[in-house]
């Protein structure tokens, strides 16, 4: 164990961080309706734009996974810093759709960065129940940073601000964590299963690994995909697209907050069978409702999606022990690189029901309602998809068990 480094601070850093991530998520969110205006971009072009945020991610996580006991935490959060400032301030200086491509790659970058160094950072520092706690109040700085981040975006633009002013906020949650982080000494990384990269990625020819690497992009991409979209899609319901993003994670920040007694009571098979079904009727009441109505369908999907991401890392850290860190580490790539794919076909989704709808001869407001809802309508698929895979994996788990029993 590593005594002589000052655990608090690295650990608040670390949280200073994930802020940065949320921020960057929420008010890219927050922000899209005014790029589209001001560079002349369609739906799909956005959709290109947000994919770079979840391309970048699943780069670097995975990249810092495999090198983080080589380098360290130290040298991964040094480029987590920089990949942020230049993602930031290129896409303030952005001068049309390259650009903000360009720009949206960087800050994906550095977020990736900050989850391959600060999760395993976090593991080399505490033990046990201690680690669980801490890893725990670590993730729920993303739920809580999008609160936070979604709230002043919409004040911000309510109140006349521009994009630019908006993004100049997210320096500074940066300089806050690299202010922090400087000048510490950085735990030394654990050495143990360096040498069975072989073996992880042997485990991860499993049956249960293949089926979870399948349902980690469905999972991610409830998750994410009416989530980014919701100021486009909702901001002609009569209700707020980003006080939705708020009450979303909200919830979720709540409900990750006492995960280990909803986990312990359902299991992790009926805590991903629930989310999918709550997830399908919130996502599917998204579609069909509007004004204050929209807030009950946030509460659905946001009960439905909030155990998804943690609950599918932790089981493969449970179900298939060996895949060992990089396991974990593909994983979230993988949920990360199926929301990038699929952000451009939402963005298609959207142009091609304005389409049908002026063929119809809405407009204005009611034209985008229509497209907007239609869109969301088409995303309830994949909930739904994950609702018959997690009944295949609940009966599939329970046999298992009881044949693990019987030898």
């Amino acid at each position: 164990m590593n005594e002589n480094i000052n655990r608090s601070a690295l650990f608040n850093a670390s949280c200073f961080a994930l802020i940065t991530t949320a921020f960057t998520f929420a008010i890219r969110a927050g922000i899209l309706p005014q790029l589209g205006e001001q560079f002349g971009l369609s739906a799909e072009q956005l959709g290109f734009i947000n994919s770079m945020w979840f391309l970048g991610f699943p780069i670097s996580m995975i990249l810092g996974g495999l090198l983080y006991h080589s380098i360290g935490p130290k040298v991964i959060m040094q480029v987590a810093f920089v990949a942020h400032t230049l993602g930031i301030v290129l896409t303030i200086y952005a001068g049309g759709y390259t650009g903000l491509l360009i720009s949206t790659l960087f800050i994906g970058f550095g977020n990736g960065c900050t989850e391959a160094a600060c999760n395993p950072m976090i593991a080399d520092m505490y033990s046990g129940d201690k680690l669980n706690k801490m890893l725990n109040r670590f993730h729920m700085w993303f739920p809580g940073g999008i609160v936070l981040g979604s709230l002043i975006s919409k004040f911000m633009t309510d109140g006349g601000f521009s994009w630019q002013a908006q993004m100049w906020v997210l320096m500074i949650p940066t300089v806050i964590y690299a202010g922090i982080f400087f000048g510490k000494a950085f735990p030394k990384p654990t050495v143990e299963g360096v040498t069975s990269v072989a073996s992880n990625i042997k485990a991860m020819f499993s049956p249960v690994f293949i089926f979870l690497f399948f349902a980690m992009a469905l999972t991610a991409i409830t998750e994410f995909g009416p989530q980014q979209w919701a100021n486009i899609v909702l901001s002609s319901t009569g209700a707020s697209g980003m006080l939705i993003l708020a009450l979303t994670t909200g919830v979720m920040a709540v409900g990750r907050f006492f995960a280990g007694p909803v986990v312990k009571a359902l299991g992790q098979t009926g805590v991903l069978l629930g989310g999918a079904i709550f997830a399908s009727i919130g996502v599917y009441l998204f579609s069909v409702v509007q004004g204050e109505m929209a807030y009950l369908a946030a509460i659905f999907f946001a009960i439905g999606v909030c155990y998804f991401w943690p609950v599918m890392v932790g089981a493969v850290a449970q179900r298939v022990p060996l895949s060992g860190a990089l396991g974990m580490s593909i994983i979230g790539g993988v949920g990360m690189f199926s929301t990038a794919i699929f952000q451009p076909i939402i963005g298609r989704w959207i142009d091609t029901s304005r389409l049908e709808q002026e063929a119809a001869g809405l407009t204005g407001d009611a034209l985008e309602l229509a497209a907007g809802q239609a869109t969301l309508l088409k995303m309830v698929s994949f909930p739904a998809i994950l609702i018959v895979l997690f009944i295949i994996f609940f009966i599939w788990q329970k046999n298992a068990k009881v044949a693990a029993a019987a030898h």
